[in-house]
């Protein structure tokens, strides 16, 4: 008797289907979830846009911080809300800062030299380009002489104490009368007022003003503050100016204006 051969099953070509609808589902995931991720709420950067646009287009007048919009919620047309959008502050703009540089100096060398200005032995002129302080030769020198008296420790030590601490270039001009001086160390005044100038920046830098930082100017008799025809003129044309640049060209630029 025969023996009945087993059934052989056959097999099933269409198994790789099933691998590849699960490689699809997890392909379609990936970029639903990568698109969740970058897409833009459109609501929330229209409102911040406009906010911005706002603050930039609408310039401060005052000191006081300056609010654009008011706190609010936000209703778009998807009808999500926006939850407190708060208003930006802008803080308004400094003063300039060349012009605050030399109303400063020029308040802290008056309260430095106040006792000395009320006598009318020191004198400060400010403008936007420097400040300059005149200090009369009786604070400073002998008649004739270049150099400093004992007395005029304590004044350069103040202004040394005020001008170490600037960038600011500092010319130091001397000036004297019109009265002739004539012996063997000074031929004439021009000698006279540069060895003065020269003096003072000498003892300046010795009080810790950087020596880069100063010049040593003589204009003589040749630029006076008064007339020479009295005796009161004269003591004011003979004086040491100090002068605090904005700016180491600003002599040089005033002189050009004047020219034109």
């Amino acid at each position: 008797m025969r023996r009945k051969r087993a059934h052989q099953e056959e097999d099933n070509l269409e198994r790789w289907l099933v691998s590849y609808a699960d490689f699809i589902t997890l392909l379609f995931a990936f970029f639903v979830v990568m698109y969740s991720m970058s897409s833009v709420n459109e609501g929330k950067y229209r409102v911040l846009s406009d906010t911005m646009v706002a603050a930039f287009n609408t310039p401060p007048k005052s000191m006081d911080p300056i609010q654009i919009g008011e706190e609010q919620k936000t209703i778009l047309k998807d009808n999500s809300v926006v939850q407190d959008i708060k208003p930006i502050e802008i803080i308004p703009e400094q003063k300039t800062p060349e012009k605050d540089e030399m109303q400063e100096i020029s308040e802290q060398v008056k309260k430095s030299l106040q006792p000395l200005i009320r006598q009318g032995l020191v004198n400060v002129n400010k403008n936007k380009l420097w400040v300059e302080v005149e200090l009369n030769n009786s604070l400073l020198f002998d008649i004739g002489s270049a150099e400093l008296e004992e007395e005029s420790a304590s004044v350069i030590r103040k202004l040394a104490k005020l001008l170490a601490p600037l960038p600011n270039q500092i010319d130091v001009e001397g000036h004297t009368d019109n009265v002739p001086i004539r012996n063997e160390i000074y031929p004439t005044n021009w000698e006279l007022s540069a060895a003065r100038s020269a003096s003072l920046v000498r003892a300046l830098s010795k009080r810790g003003v950087k020596p880069e930082r100063l010049t040593a100017i003589g204009y003589g008799q040749f630029r006076p503050k008064t007339t020479n025809k009295t005796y009161q003129g004269r003591q004011k044309n003979r004086r040491v100016a100090v002068v605090i640049l904005a700016d180491k060209n600003a002599r040089r630029m005033k002189e050009i204006e004047g020219e034109k």
